[in-house]
């Protein structure tokens, strides 16, 4: 289980796991529950490349959102793996 520390945004942390090049889970720490757990089933068992593209520069506040900050936490997975 990897885990990524969120800025910006109401998500205190992103916890996730990836298995080969597919997310496999994804839980929000804090935030909107509704709106974290869309997010997390929605992302869930497709290739993290295909949620990066999906989710990338969406907005909410402090110019980011959660799903921003989930593609961050899976830009910085691909670089440290």
């Amino acid at each position: 289980m990897e885990s990524y520390k969120t800025t910006g945004v109401c998500s205190r942390t992103i916890e996730f796991e990836v298995d080969g090049n597919i997310l496999k889970s994804v839980k929000f720490i804090g935030g909107c529950a509704g709106n974290t757990q869309g997010v997390s089933k929605l992302a869930t068992n497709r290739p993290i490349d295909e949620v990066i593209s999906l989710l990338e520069g969406i907005k909410c506040r402090n110019n980011t959102s959660c799903p921003d900050q989930l593609a961050k936490a899976l830009k910085n997975y691909k670089e440290t793996h």
